[in-house]
């Protein structure tokens, strides 16, 4: 009779408690822990612009970068430049931007004058007439990843915004991101060629990889979340490392709306001794989404949850750090249009020394920040801050989105009672009943156009869906055809 001897498992199963939060962390968000690697947190567009310029210029086998945002200004003209010298001296460059993210911000001449110079560039998501609520996914990501060599993760996009403009008295935007070098590179260009595909051909063989193996060039273990509509992986990594925190969590966001379910882990985390802390805008370039951001903070605050607004144009890092071990830096905002629809990269970091840099920013960031606090009448009280210049433009898509979700979660709880609403959130149910009115009446007024809007609407989404329908039983049919071929 033979007997089977089992292989042994892998070491974080063989290592108690430990291992087994290690495991489910790589369960939860489909990433595994990867060590080896060397990792540099990098601060600002001072520190990380710099850095990823160089890494281009250096480049010998390929460039892959994918943003959000690539503006046609002094800064996207500087990275535009760069590109084009590689393309130029044969050295293969793909460029991913996001087609709402570059809406209005950049020129189809621009990327035109990209494509003439070598430079393969593809747009994620434009509208499609196949596609009525395509618009709803977006490349929220920010990365660049050069001869599987280095890598860089970040929440910054390419613009002014992120330099300043002294010359206008504009500072600039504070953002973070991380430089990555060893075998964790393999998943970084995994990711970019995820996104690659899923809109044209694959890449060529030779930028494939291979990217396993890779060596290593530290001792730091990280994982990196590729999170791609629909997945809800980081969803799920942040809602545990707010169950597991024991001492601190401390975040920082740039268009925090929390869910339901993910508000309620902060304040129990709260409730429970952990010292949770976030720190948000305190701007915006749409006055009345001040009052949409702030309707989320009463119940934080109230559960014990420290609340601070930043004094400066914007803060646009996404980063958490846990415990002084776990810490996270990516593109991933706290709310539901990062977590389910967007494609989004993080870097989830488990290791002492750079958790303790992560917390020293943190610490340093609240220095320029105030404070939220409830008065005496358990009301939200904003004490006086320093005069503040307006920030740049290009943010108040992603804070709309986020005001938008708050009066949707309020709306939703007042139709079905899931939940018992906020004293504050009567101000957001208030704009959304004075909404309806106005719509009402627009109804009354005009039912003929209403009605008109209403058939093409629905007339567009039966076609969309009828052609998608002949799309993938065509594309069946051929599937079928190969195997029998």
């Amino acid at each position: 009779m033979t007997v089977t001897v089992p292989a042994d498992p892998p070491p974080e199963q063989t290592l108690g408690l430990p291992g087994m939060v290690r495991q489910a962390y790589s369960r939860v968000a489909g990433a595994p822990l990867i060590a080896g690697n060397h990792i540099r947190l990098l601060r600002d567009a001072g520190e990380n612009y710099p850095a990823w310029l160089e890494a281009i210029h250096a480049a010998r086998r390929h460039v892959h970068f994918e943003n959000y945002i690539f503006r046609e200004d002094d800064v996207g003209r500087r990275f535009a430049e760069a590109l084009r010298q590689k393309a130029a001296a044969g050295i293969p460059v793909r460029l991913i931007y996001d087609w709402m993210g570059g809406f209005g911000k950049t020129s189809s001449r621009f990327w035109n004058d990209l494509r003439a110079s070598g430079v393969d560039v593809r747009c994620y998501n434009p509208p499609r007439l196949d596609s009525p609520l395509g618009w709803l996914s977006r490349d929220h990501r920010k990365m660049l990843a050069v001869d599987g060599r280095i890598g860089f993760v970040s929440g910054l996009c390419i613009g002014e915004m992120w330099t300043g403009v002294p010359a206008r008295g504009l500072p600039p935007w504070r953002d973070t991101g991380v430089e990555i070098r060893g075998p964790a590179l393999g998943e970084i260009e995994r990711a970019f060629a995820q996104v690659w595909t899923m809109i044209g051909p694959p890449l060529p063989k030779e930028e494939l990889g291979p990217w396993t193996g890779l060596a290593p060039a530290g001792d730091v273990s990280l994982r990196i979340v590729a999170s791609v509509p629909a997945t809800a992986g980081m969803l799920r990594l942040d809602q545990m490392v707010a169950a597991l925190a024991r001492q601190r969590l401390w975040l920082t966001d740039a268009y925090y709306a929390g869910t339901a379910a993910y508000v309620q882990a902060l304040r129990s985390a709260a409730r429970d001794g952990v010292d949770v802390r976030l720190l948000v805008p305190g701007v915006s370039d749409i006055p009345l989404l001040k009052l949409l951001s702030r309707a989320g903070y009463r119940p934080l605050l109230e559960a014990g949850v420290r609340v601070f607004e930043w004094n400066g144009p914007m803060i646009h890092a996404k980063t958490a750090v846990a415990d002084g071990h776990w810490a996270r830096v990516g593109s991933t905002n706290l709310n539901i249009s990062s977590w389910l629809n967007n494609c989004e990269l993080d870097v989830f970091v488990e290791d002492e020394a750079f958790a303790r840099e992560m917390e020293e920013m943190f610490r340093q960031d609240l220095q320029n920040a105030t404070e939220i606090v409830l008065n005496a009448r358990r009301r939200i009280s904003i004490p006086p801050r320093p005069p503040r210049q307006n920030p740049l433009g290009g943010g108040s898509v992603g804070r709309a989105t986020a005001g938008a979700i708050r009066i949707g979660n309020a709306v939703g709880a007042a139709f079905t009672d899931g939940r018992v609403l906020e004293p504050i959130e009567g101000r957001l149910t208030a704009i959304a009943g004075a909404l309806f009115l106005v719509l009402a009446a627009l109804v009354s007024l005009f039912p003929r156009a209403f009605a008109g809007a209403l058939l093409v609407l629905f007339l567009w989404l039966a076609l969309a869906m009828l052609t998608r329908s002949f799309r993938l039983h065509r594309t069946e049919k051929k599937k079928h055809r190969k195997q029998r071929g």
